[in-house]
């Protein structure tokens, strides 16, 4: 039942109340006419009066019976609502928790991304290469780093970072309703571009091993290290929005998570909200406030596991 609901509900009850108790207080009034009718003997008005009295001080009771009645009922349903909020948000606020937990243990394994994306410097894109060594090496370092992410993919599971998808713990719940706007559309944003990277990650790794399988250990004709070259750029990009997404929505999490059962009440935090134009901007923008956060022993920032 809404608080809305419930608040009409109270307004009527305190109408009927106020109504009930007027009508009391005329049934009163009338009670004194029929005291003055009996002292003139005017038995003929002497019985009209009592009839209206009698009628609008049983109405009066009856009202203000309903009145209370609905109040009962009122603060029943006003109860068991706030025991069923209480319940889900514990539930979802525990289930946060050991998505946290899960998501912390895997984060390590982010960092043996960063070591090839951010090699000479932070990437920022396929096309945008700067002295990121991720998109200017060709050649002999290209098959390299070709190798070196088939490492990557036997030591990370990327899949495993869909633990960190919680809108679903919210949606069946009236926290989906109450929940920031804002942050709750981000959230489910940040949670289908983690789907997607990890789908597409999946793709891209294939596509680079039936590239470099074809070489069949030879020099790569200028074709074929473009082909190479184009499938590496393809899981770096997936990769970099992995890593993003993963660390963003495992900082939210952990923030939301340290305001315990407030968590419901929270409005967005631009450090943590605003998008930045490559992973190291996030990072820098979101250690202070994440830095001062704890959920157990350990820093919201520390649990990202971010490259120092």
């Amino acid at each position: 039942m809404s608080e809305g609901f419930l608040g009409q509900g109270y307004l009527l009850i305190a109408l009927l109340v106020i109504l009930g108790g007027s009508l009391l207080i005329v049934s009163v009034v009338f009670n004194l006419r029929v005291a003055d009718s009996v002292r003139h003997d005017a038995r003929h008005r002497e019985k009209l009066l009592e009839y209206y009295r009698n009628i609008v001080s049983q109405l009066g009771v009856i009202l203000i019976g309903i009145g209370v009645s609905l109040f009962i009922f009122f603060f029943q349903q006003s109860f068991q609502e706030s025991k069923r909020r209480e319940t889900e948000t514990q539930a979802a606020a525990a289930k946060l928790s050991v998505r946290v937990s899960r998501a912390a243990a895997i984060m390590e394994g982010l960092n043996e991304f960063d070591v090839l994306l951010d090699e000479g410097g932070p990437y920022i894109g396929p096309e945008n290469g700067g002295a990121n060594a991720a998109v200017t090496k060709s050649g002999p370092e290209l098959l390299k780093q070709a190798q070196a992410l088939f490492l990557i993919e036997r030591d990370v599971d990327q899949r495993a970072f869909e633990v960190l998808a919680a809108s679903k713990d919210f949606e069946t719940t009236f926290i989906a309703r109450e929940l920031n706007a804002q942050l709750w559309f981000n959230m489910v944003k940040d949670e289908a571009d983690l789907g997607y990277a990890v789908a597409q990650l999946g793709q891209d790794y294939a596509d680079l091993h039936r590239e470099v399988d074809g070489l069949n250990g030879g020099e790569p004709t200028p074709e074929q290290e473009a082909a190479v070259k184009r499938e590496v750029l393809d899981v770096f990009y997936d990769a970099d929005l992995l890593r993003q997404r993963s660390r963003k929505l495992l900082g939210r999490a952990c923030w939301l998570l340290s305001k315990g059962n407030a968590f419901v009440s929270s409005k967005p935090e631009a450090a943590i909200e605003t998008d930045a134009p490559n992973q190291k901007a996030w990072l820098e923008q979101a250690m202070p406030v994440l830095s001062k956060v704890k959920v157990g022993q350990r820093s919201c920032y520390d649990l990202l596991a971010a490259p120092t």
